[in-house]
């Protein structure tokens, strides 16, 4: 119950901040004979205000008492708003006094004071300390939000794997609430011992099982669950740093490590080569709905993995699904791929990649209308059969790799608003025609395997040490 009335701390502050400005406008106005009418309403506005600036001290002390938040910036706050209540009750008291009567200007001129310096106080503690400064330093090109903006690393096997790497993703997705300034559940992750030493709920980082780590599982908690990380409306981890945060909490969580001195999987290879190039408009788009949906049949569930694909949700406790063929026997037929479509409100990621499947395939797939992630590399797919896919409106990523798919049949897909990443390594698209290609696709980043674009997480490098002098 004391949490809960700490809670209404927000909702509640706000009426002394307006109900004592109009106290101190009716007093200012009053000394003028024209606005004598004002002063019957001084007395009511004055106790009103006086009542709700205790009422909020009360609260704001509860609310405090949850150690969300930087403790030195709220005892300052404190003490600022027991002050406006305190005055607030000076002038409400002279009200009644002819002898005090004098005082009242003077102590409104200090209560308009302390009002904004309260108020700017609690918005530097629930906004960050620059909350107010930050539009004029970046109207004058003083951008603070610059550091929070990574920029690429030109050699990723000497960077550092945390201060490089982890680092810049908490700062850039973290810190907000688990910075300096606001430490929500008591988890501040702006200082290394502080992360590892963990929140009120105990340690969220295991070194080396990130499986059982709770930031990781909080992470892959489905976007509308309320202890999802990070809250649903800001801005989302991608897969590609869930990815190395995983990997640098399985080696370790070493703070002085560099890449070059931990193991590299195939998965994670691409997410390092990755940050040698970090486009500086890339938008974060889950791939991930954050709309519930219906949990998937069983029987159809169980009848893909009989078949041998691998169908699993795609976080903990959602019923998006991800669908994986690698059968291993050289085929998937049309009667394995039909097996698909009881899924299809379900499935958003399928991987087909070196399975000959051809435009057959195609036309069951275009049909999953829900899917954001399609890879259909090293397949037999071709021109024709690319038109099945133009009602994929939900699709993010499309991985073409190895196939004999040329800028007549990528034309066909143009319509597709979301797509955000085109993979055409090895295709049969013309050199000349990659500028073309940019331009039918003005909102997509193409990589094409061998040429000047931007190294994506899905490419297939590998990241090598920097040679020795």
């Amino acid at each position: 119950m004391l949490q809960l009335l700490g809670h209404l701390h927000p909702v509640l502050v706000h009426l002394p901040i307006g109900i004592l400005l109009l106290a101190c406008l009716f007093l200012w106005q009053s000394r003028k004979e024209k606005y004598q009418q004002l002063r019957p309403a001084i007395h009511i506005t004055l106790l009103i205000g006086m009542i709700s600036a205790i009422v909020s001290c009360i609260t704001g002390y509860l609310l405090s008492q949850s150690g969300d938040y930087d403790q030195d910036a709220v005892n300052l706050h404190q003490w600022m708003g027991i002050s406006v209540a305190v005055v607030s009750v000076a002038i409400y008291y002279s009200n009644f006094k002819t002898r005090f009567k004098k005082w009242q200007l003077p102590l409104a001129l200090l209560l308009l004071i302390l009002i904004f310096s309260t108020g700017h106080l609690g918005g530097s503690i629930t906004h960050g300390s620059d909350y107010l400064s930050q539009p004029l330093e970046e109207m004058f090109g003083n951008d603070t939000l610059a550091t929070f903006k990574r920029k690429p690393i030109a050699n990723v096997p000497e960077a550092l794997v945390y201060a490089d790497i982890v680092e810049p993703i908490f700062q850039e997705k973290c810190y907000s609430c688990h910075g300096s300034k606001k430490q929500k559940g008591r988890l501040r992750m702006d200082k290394p011992e502080m992360l590892m030493k963990g929140g009120k709920d105990g340690v969220v980082i295991i070194s080396g099982n990130s499986a059982k780590s709770e930031l990781i599982k909080r992470i892959l908690l489905p976007r509308e669950d309320e202890h999802h990380m990070a809250p649903k409306e800001k801005a989302q981890l991608t897969e590609q740093e869930i990815n190395l945060l995983k990997w640098w909490i399985d080696n370790g969580t070493d703070f002085t490590k560099k890449v070059k001195d931990l193991p590299q999987t195939d998965q994670i290879k691409p997410a390092l080569m990755a940050l040698s190039n970090i486009p500086a408009d890339t938008k974060n788009l889950s791939d991930v709905p954050s709309n519930p949906v219906d949990k998937a049949d069983e029987n159809a569930v169980d009848q893909l993995r009989n078949k041998g694909a691998i169908v699993m949700p795609v976080a903990q406790n959602s019923n998006w699904l991800s669908v994986i063929f690698n059968l291993g026997n050289g085929s998937v037929s049309d009667s394995v791929m039909r097996l698909l479509l009881p899924l299809k409100k379900q499935l958003i990621w399928l991987k087909l990649s070196n399975n000959p499947i051809n435009d057959s395939s195609l036309a069951i797939i275009g049909q999953c209308s829900q899917l954001v992630k399609l890879q259909l590399d090293h397949s037999n797919i071709s021109d024709n059969g690319m038109v099945n896919l133009k009602n994929l409106q939900q699709l993010q990523s499309l991985n073409l790799v190895g196939t004999a798919i040329s800028e007549n049949g990528l034309v066909k897909l143009k319509g597709l608003k979301n797509l955000h990443a085109l993979y055409l390594y090895q295709t049969n698209i013309n050199k000349a025609n990659w500028g073309k290609l940019q331009q039918d696709f003005p909102k997509t980043t193409i990589d094409s395997g061998g040429y000047q674009v931007p190294i994506l997480h899905s490419d297939t490098s590998l990241v090598k040490p920097a040679p020795t002098k």
